[in-house]
């Protein structure tokens, strides 16, 4: 029988231990070196690099000591309206007069404030306790305008107070004009019900609106302000839009959430 001559070395030297033993062709080691390099940089970048994040949440531009529904006394019909949406009236000022069995009463602002929405009407009939307005507290039209973001519950505690704010304005094409500029002023230390928000807005669809995914917890963000634009608060752009930005327009906030090492989200 006739063997080849690899078999016959074979035999001859089974274990081969007369033979250089290679640990890696010289591709491999280069291939190696790339992969510790990446890591290493990887590592570094983990431990003292930083990555910024959002929080989207929506909102609403209101005053800060909020708003209030004006409910009427007696009961009767409407014979005058006394002042207009939009109109500053201090406390005590007659909105409507109402004709009762006793005659003519005036139904009187309770807090100083701005008339947003008038539901009364001349010739209307009003039961006591009715709703016939809303006004938003305020002592005046210098009084600043804030926004009030509603986060949700879980993340409330990651939004810092001094919180830079980018404001979607609705009324305000963001592609010409920009965003509105703000920090956040102070977190709410716990969720919110429905009632809660609608006493604050004296609006229960709103309050619908930001309790639809749970209890939010409320932000109000402190807008910036600025002498040189028509509005008067600072915008993205440089001059922002050309005319003042109304109370009750809903926003859309994007809050600067503090920077993170990577290295965190691994560790407990």
């Amino acid at each position: 029988m006739q063997f080849r001559q690899k078999a016959l070395s074979k035999l001859q030297s089974p274990e081969e231990l007369d033979l250089p033993v290679r640990f890696a062709r010289p591709q491999g080691r280069l291939v190696l070196a790339v992969t510790v390099v990446v890591m290493a940089a990887a590592g570094y970048w983990a431990c003292t690099g930083t990555v910024s994040s959002k929080l989207s949440a929506p909102g609403i531009l209101t005053r800060a000591e909020g708003s209030y529904v004006l409910q009427t006394p007696v009961a009767g019909q409407v014979t005058g309206v006394l002042a207009e949406e939009g109109q500053m009236l201090a406390a005590g000022t007659p909105l409507l007069n109402v004709r009762t069995e006793q005659g003519e009463r005036p139904v009187r602002v309770v807090t100083a404030g701005r008339l947003t929405t008038l539901v009364a009407k001349v010739g209307s009939v009003v039961a006591t306790g009715a709703d016939v307005a809303t006004l938003e507290r305020a002592q005046g039209p210098q009084d600043p305008l804030v926004a009030v973001l509603y986060v949700p519950g879980g993340s409330g505690a990651a939004v810092p107070v001094g919180a830079a704010v980018d404001l979607s304005v609705q009324s305000v094409p963001r592609q010409r004009f920009g965003m509105l500029r703000g920090r956040v002023a102070a977190v709410g230390r716990a969720p919110l019900t429905r009632g809660q928000i609608a006493g604050f807005l004296a609006d229960g669809n709103l309050a619908e609106q930001f309790s639809r995914n749970g209890s939010p917890v409320a932000v109000i963000v402190r807008l910036e302000r600025s002498s040189s634009t028509a509005s008067g608060y600072r915008w993205s752009s440089a001059d922002g839009p050309p005319d003042a930005v109304d109370s009750r327009t809903p926003v859309t906030g994007a809050v600067h959430l503090a920077a993170q090492r990577p290295v965190d989200w691994l560790l407990p």
